[in-house]
């Protein structure tokens, strides 16, 4: 999972589960349920992953459009083990952002 909190609201939040997996499981659970790129991550941290992210549902529109002003480079870091590009991830959160 990511070491650095995002310098917004709710960004170590955020943190705890990674912004690639936050859109993919979002994705999955909004959208697409063969959407199952969030599972790529350690079978440790999925529960803790959807702890925080039940925990959290008053941040998610305003996560989403961080998502989508961030850098490429910052949503293909290394620590991403979700899978999707930075082009995917954007794609998926604007998908998302009508109906969060």
């Amino acid at each position: 999972m990511a070491n650095h909190n995002f310098s917004f609201a709710g960004g170590e939040l955020l943190s705890k589960m990674g912004a690639s997996w936050f859109v993919s499981y979002s994705y999955h659970e909004k959208i697409d349920p063969t959407e199952l790129n969030w599972q790529n991550v350690s079978p440790k941290s999925i529960q803790s992953r959807r702890s925080v992210f039940k925990r959290s549902t008053s941040y998610h529109h305003f996560w989403l459009n961080q998502v989508l002003k961030m850098e490429d480079t910052n949503i293909e870091k290394p620590q991403n083990k979700v899978g999707l590009s930075a082009n995917e991830v954007k794609k998926m959160a604007k998908k998302l952002l009508p109906i969060t």
